[in-house]
């Protein structure tokens, strides 16, 4: 039987990284909010690696961060052990990552949640949707509770139809032994909505206690208190004392891990032909780096600490699917582990998703209006991909909710546009994964910036409290001062501490006098150096430095890409009608139709990012547009 159980302006349906950020910013925005979740004991549950952040997925969580989410805060608060990747390298790549303490990490965010005002949680299982007039309208559990809402956010990861596999043994069922949602996806299907198939897999854990660590190499933290969140945090385990970081370890497979996997080939069930799903390409199994990369004498595997008092250590680099008693014999054969206990096997698990062509850029089913989706839903992979695509889904949800114009970032604003764009025009093929490769303009999105960039757009839609405003604020007020200061700082080339410091960094003397801005612009000077000959800097805001340091050593290359991003706006701003009829449009290529057809593009800049729509179609599109222009027509 079933009953009404309450109206609420937005539900978010599933509580993992991209559901907590959903339910979180539609509440902030003013909505009454129901998260409901399948177990509340796993709310911003970690089922695979115990870390956040690392190249691209750094931005990520910095960006939500200056958007007023909720991952970087809490994050920092329960960070092991903090690194800053790529920093042999230039600073639109520096990327921070960090182990978390998956326990901690999971109380926390649910204790934010709980706190947090218009927004209540509820355990069940979403089996169908409610749709009034090809509208959403609500959703019904398997207990009968039918909850009415306008906005709708599904976040439900991995568990659409989750099938475990472990060898042989293949069941239905969610990560780390939850339970599956098996009819959510035949109700999605009823109202046409097209889904896809996908498999992602996690490692073996194993018992802390049962490791040779003499025959690993430790990784330790950086020595410096790094953080994602552009507010003060601290972690609760180390308290800024870099010294009291969790190390990882980094070992190696040996010949012998290579040849039981060979020998049993015939067991794994991606060989077999048991796995449907399509995996990962950047997160591979063991089994199949054995296989694509058949020179390579060993693979790198990483021992990493899954929390400050748990016995567990995620391993890294070996994701499988393999039967049990194969993964036994594949761990005790790598140099370290030869008496190693598994705690947890490794296993695959395939679920349905969402073909994200379906939606539009703010991550709304254009066939099912006031429905959203977010996170592995959409094809994505990554805690981070979640969570950056729940904040959009949950701020859109809400606007909607509220009767304003959906919120969206563009590929030159943030990774979170580079992200949604590539999903919505390109499509995926298999689990996407953001790499900074795939932002054209990556020296303007750099990590340090991501405050300067997005926080007035949080502000703007009301989602960036106070506190954080005015620490924004005087950040900017600090950065414009220290570029005005080294603009109007003069030092005399016979100035001592000056031709020490030349000495110092090994640059070479002036023979005239230089300005502060023309010293830091030099490769080989330092904001160290630039604070021997200007004491007062030392009382600047850290953050400020580096940027500005940033945009001054890097300001050609960046005018460059502003310059990039101008030609990229006036694509941008050709605005294309959803309900332009292409079959209207002459010319076009039968691909080009096809794929305009499915996607809708917003403006000709988007259209012009479709797989299939050639340079040849975006010319016949703007004649055609030209035409109705000049024939007043709209």
């Amino acid at each position: 039987m079933e009953y009404f159980a309450g109206k609420y302006d937005v539900i978010v349906v599933g509580a993992g990284h991209a559901g907590c950020e959903a339910a979180l910013a539609a509440a902030r925005l003013g909505c009454e909010t129901l998260l409901i979740t399948l177990n509340i004991d796993t709310i911003a549950h970690m089922p695979c690696n115990p870390s956040v952040g690392g190249p691209a997925k750094g931005h990520l969580v910095r960006e939500i961060d200056a958007l007023g989410g909720q991952m970087g805060i809490v994050a920092d608060e329960t960070s092991l052990q903090v690194k800053m990747l790529n920093t042999g390298k230039g600073p639109a790549v520096h990327a921070l990552r960090l182990q978390s303490d998956k326990q901690s990490y999971h109380n926390r965010m649910k204790d934010v949640l709980l706190a947090q005002p218009r927004l209540t949680i509820s355990q069940g299982l979403v089996e169908r949707l409610i749709v009034d007039n090809t509208m959403i309208s609500g959703v019904v559990t398997r207990t009968g509770a039918c909850f009415r809402a306008e906005s709708v956010v599904l976040t439900s990861g991995t568990y659409l139809r989750g099938r475990i596999i472990i060898g042989a043994a293949m069941y239905q069922g969610g990560p780390n032994g939850q339970m599956p949602a098996m009819s959510l996806s035949d109700s999605l299907k009823d109202f046409g909505i097209e889904l896809g198939r996908f498999k992602t897999g996690t490692p073996p854990r194993i018992h802390r206690h049962s490791v040779d660590y003499a025959k690993f190499r430790c990784q330790p933290g950086d020595n410096l208190p790094l953080h994602f969140s552009f507010m003060p945090t601290e972690s609760q385990f180390w308290h800024n004392d870099p010294s009291k970081q969790v190390p990882c370890w980094l070992g190696y497979t040996a010949s012998k891990t290579h040849d039981i996997i060979r020998e049993n080939l015939y067991r794994a069930p991606m060989y077999s032909g048991e796995i449907e799903g399509i995996g990962p390409r950047y997160c591979p199994s063991i089994e199949d780096k054995v296989v694509r990369f058949a020179q390579r004498e060993a693979h790198q595997i990483f021992l990493e600490p899954e929390g400050w008092q748990s016995d567990e250590l995620y391993v890294a680099g070996l994701s499988t699917s393999m039967p049990e008693e194969v993964q036994i014999q594949i761990l005790q054969s790598i140099p370290g582990l030869e008496q190693v206990r598994m705690l947890r096997p490794g296993y695959a698990i395939e679920y349905d998703y969402v073909l994200p062509h379906q939606l539009s850029l703010g991550l709304e089913l254009r066939q099912l209006p006031g429905l959203f989706t977010a996170g592995q839903l959409n094809g994505t992979s990554g805690y981070e991909e979640a969570a950056a695509q729940g904040l959009m889904a949950g701020i859109n949800a809400a606007l909607r909710s509220l009767g304003k114009d959906p919120f969206i970032l563009r590929r030159s604003e943030g990774y979170l546009g580079v992200l949604i764009d590539d999903l919505v025009t390109k499509g995926v093929k298999e689990p996407y994964r953001l790499l900074t490769s795939r932002a054209e303009y990556r020296l303007i999105l750099r990590q340090d910036n991501a405050d300067l960039r997005l926080t007035e757009r949080g502000r703007s839609i009301g989602l960036v409290n106070e506190e954080r405003w005015i620490r924004f604020q005087r950040k900017k007020e600090n950065l414009e001062y220290i570029k005005k200061l080294w603009k109007s700082t003069v030092f005399s080339p016979l100035r001592e501490d000056l031709q020490h410091v030349m000495i110092e960094a090994k640059s070479t003397q002036t023979r005239g006098g230089i300005s502060a801005e023309e010293l830091i612009r030099r490769p080989e000077i330092s904001i160290t150096h630039l604070t021997k000959l200007l004491p007062e800097l030392e009382n600047c805001d850290v953050e400020a430095l580096e940027e500005a340091e940033i945009e001054i050593k890097y300001e050609g290359y960046i005018e460059k890409q502003w310059a990039e991003i101008e030609r990229f706006t006036k694509l941008e701003s050709r605005n294309l009608s959803n309900l332009l009829d292409y079959e209207e449009v002459r010319g076009l290529s039968t691909e080009g139709r096809q794929r305009l057809m499915e996607v809708h593009p917003l403006n000709l800049g988007q259209a012009s990012r479709i797989t299939g729509v050639s340079p040849a179609d975006i010319s016949v599109l703007l004649v055609f547009l030209e035409q109705r222009r000049r024939g007043g027509v709209r």
